[in-house]
């Protein structure tokens, strides 16, 4: 290398954006160099910066962000680590693992996947759904049945991160390529997910509902039942029985032109 290991670390532990960034540089230019193999030992001083709590420091959000790119840049290797993090039990590294693994994109879906059939905790699980609800590939149809499944728990923070996950697919997976109950099985959980307690579940719900009419996923009989729930739900039908929380009523004034023929 071309610089020693104890003057990068010590790059790193400082509290400087200035020299945090130019011990990112050292790394890219490391890594063009020797490859990404060769460097693998800069792989955790890198996901270190994955602590960064972007709100009590927003001075250092840009070099969170800038460690994340470059994280992805390592190569498939860096897969397997980045999700084992998502049970590092701080949420700032699971959420900035998650986000580095929606970067690498469709490589990610089947370790993910694995990841969630061998994990029975439920936050875990949670934290898979929020990757896989990240990735910009069509190649998330093979977590569809997780989303699903995670959509009817009655896990509430899982619930709620596979409600909106499902809209994510939505955007993803292009029409027509659902199996007829998946689809089916996201339209009916999604419509018991707007009696959830929770207002945030219900949100999500009414948002995924709009995806999954925006993007095609919907036939004209189900757009016209979301049209007259939207409606009920804005206290804009006959029975004027509007919703009390003004997020839901604000995702149901969104989704409801996707749900207009």
């Amino acid at each position: 290398m071309t610089t020693d290991l104890k003057t990068l670390s010590s790059l790193f532990t400082s509290s400087d954006p200035e020299k945090i960034h130019q011990a990112l540089q050292i790394v890219r230019e490391e890594v063009s160099r020797l490859g990404s193999d060769q460097a693998r030992p800069l792989f955790q001083m890198v996901s270190s910066l994955f602590y960064i709590d972007p709100h009590d420091d927003p001075e250092l959000a840009s070099i969170l962000d800038e460690a994340i790119s470059l994280v992805t840049g390592f190569g498939e290797w860096v897969i397997p680590h980045l999700v084992d993090n998502l049970d590092e039990g701080d949420l700032k590294a699971q959420m900035a693992s998650a986000e580095a693994l929606g970067r690498i994109g469709a490589d990610a879906v089947n370790p993910l996947v694995e990841k969630y059939h061998a994990s029975r905790d439920s936050e875990s699980r949670s934290f898979v759904l929020y990757a896989l609800g990240k990735i910009h590939s069509p190649m998330v149809e093979g977590a569809a049945e997780l989303a699903l499944a995670g959509a009817r728990s009655k896990d509430l923070e899982l619930r709620d991160t596979a409600t909106r996950t499902i809209g994510r697919f939505a955007a993803e997976i292009p029409a027509g390529q659902f199996g007829a109950d998946i689809l089916d099985g996201y339209y009916d959980s999604l419509r018991t997910n707007l009696a959830d307690p929770n207002k945030g579940v219900k949100a999500k719900a009414v948002r995924s509902l709009g995806k999954l009419a925006r993007f095609g996923h919907l036939d004209s009989v189900r757009k016209q039942e979301m049209k007259t729930i939207a409606l009920n739900l804005l206290g804009e039908d006959d029975e004027f029985r509007w919703d009390r929380t003004f997020v839901v009523r604000r995702e149901a004034q969104e989704a409801l032109e996707y749900f207009q023929e």
